[in-house]
């Protein structure tokens, strides 16, 4: 590849990288090429990309960048999956790949600004995802307004029940 290309890649890559929500990387040394076209096809399903990079050519481009602080693990072979959508399903994805193929190391990454350690990664991929944590804050979001209208409601039922028992009470009396 000549310096022109390399100089598009590095910048094409800088701005994958920069828009992107969270960057993982790993090392793929000694997985089959059936196994990573397996994981690329479900990071792909779950909208998100997952690359084979020169090290060289990913530190330059971090460079700059929250993945810049990782350039110490830039070492051997590396691949990097990035999102823009939910970082904990790529997360989960490489966690779960790398349960049933040893081969897959999950180096470290960075979500947002804030770097990640293998075992914050783990971490993160053990949530919920995006759907269930939404339809959890959603169902205690609708529980507050109908328990409100239950309590409202209470109200004049209780009250009928009040003047019931006194016509009840004053129908016996009399």
């Amino acid at each position: 590849m000549d310096r022109k290309k390399k100089e598009e890649v590095v910048a094409e890559l800088g701005r994958s990288l920069a828009e992107a929500k969270a960057v993982f990387v790993t090392d793929f040394k000694g997985l089959n090429m059936e196994a990573l076209t397996g994981l690329r096809a479900r990071v792909r399903e779950a909208g998100c990309e997952f690359q084979v990079t020169k090290n060289t050519l990913l530190k330059l481009a971090a460079r700059g960048a929250p993945l810049g602080q990782l350039d110490q693990i830039f070492v051997g072979n590396n691949a990097f999956g990035r999102t823009d959508q939910d970082p904990a399903a790529l997360a989960k994805i490489l966690t779960d790949f790398a349960k049933t193929n040893d081969k897959l190391v999950i180096k470290g990454g960075v979500l947002g600004d804030k770097v990640l350690s293998p075992d914050q990664i783990k971490a993160l991929a053990s949530l919920p995802g995006r759907e269930t944590l939404l339809a959890t804050f959603l169902g205690a979001l609708n529980a507050v307004p109908t328990s409100f209208v239950r309590v409202l409601a209470a109200v004049p039922q209780i009250l009928l029940y009040a003047l019931s028992a006194i016509r009840d009470q004053k129908e016996k009396a009399a």
